[in-house]
């Protein structure tokens, strides 16, 4: 991809995304995700029915007259984005890989947060970690982070993502909210998890693409592993082959759901032939 088709790309995703967090997703990811903890505001006449727990006593002693505080949200959150670069993520039809289509809802929930003054950061990671972004405001720090995503050359081939977890954990040590989007073709990130969903908010965004779950019979053929390099000779219209290639993607997406739920973490799975809009606004309502 050159130079000029990354930037074309990248415009076409902001004006996109753009549209759809200040149209559709600003009430939502508003009320989705909450704010770290309570400030204090003011303090006002105390009213029947108010916390006595709330009572400011210095204020009430000097006016004779019961004063109580007022506290608000801290609205501002960390938003950490925990991207799979790995090889795999560059699979795709339809002149859409799953790494374009997760830059496109990365691009919306980042979008998002810096519209509620939020701050956003980026992990990218594959067998190792390979990028770091620092939570910063910003529009141009948004656009960095999608232009990398669409132009990135991972070092790694593999995906670990029990290794990113504990990068995130290191690196953000106050509670963020934390999107992993990846395919979860790994498992062994259970020991992982566990710390970084007991630090943060974790949510999982299993993107996929629908030929990744059933193998086309076209008979013998060629095929290298993406995250190996290993070349071998499949019969793709072998039942067995058939199934073998199913119950591998199985077994990775039961355990990626199962060692979430475990872990009080959420998911969610989006297909790179449908929209994603629909999908993140139900999960929005879910929580």
């Amino acid at each position: 991809m050159t130079t000029q088709e990354i930037f074309k790309k990248i415009r076409k995703i902001e004006i996109k995304t753009k549209g759809l967090t200040s149209q559709v997703f600003s009430g939502g990811y508003k009320t989705t995700f909450k704010g770290r903890g309570m400030l204090f505001s003011e303090v006002r006449p105390y009213q029947y029915g108010d916390d006595v727990r709330n009572i400011d006593w210095n204020v009430t002693a000097r006016t004779r007259e019961p004063y109580i505080k007022v506290f608000e949200e801290e609205r501002e959150l960390v938003i950490m984005l925990l991207i799979d670069v790995s090889a795999s993520a560059y699979f795709g039809a339809d002149e859409q890989t799953k790494n374009e289509y997760a830059a496109e809802i990365a691009a919306t929930l980042a979008f998002s947060a810096i519209n509620n003054n939020d701050t956003v950061g980026a992990i990218f990671f594959s067998d190792t970690v390979e990028k770091f972004f620092p939570p910063k405001k910003g529009r141009s720090h948004i656009l960095q982070i999608i232009k990398q995503m669409l132009s990135f050359e991972p070092q790694g081939v593999a995906t670990d993502l029990g290794l990113a977890l504990q990068y995130l954990v290191s690196v953000v040590p106050r509670r963020c909210t934390a999107f992993v989007l990846s395919d979860f073709i790994t498992q062994g990130y259970e020991s992982a998890i566990r710390v970084a969903a007991n630090r943060h908010d974790l949510i999982g965004l299993h993107i996929f693409a629908p030929h990744e779950a059933e193998l086309p019979q076209v008979g013998l053929l060629p095929a290298i592993d993406s995250e190996t390099g290993q070349q071998v000779w499949i019969d793709t219209d072998s039942p067995i082959v058939q199934q073998q290639h199913r119950d591998f993607y199985q077994q990775n997406l039961a355990y990626f759901k199962q060692t979430f739920r475990q872990n009080n973490a959420d998911t969610l799975s989006i297909s790179t032939q449908e929209g994603y809009i629909k999908p993140l606004m139900e999960f929005f309502k879910s929580r």
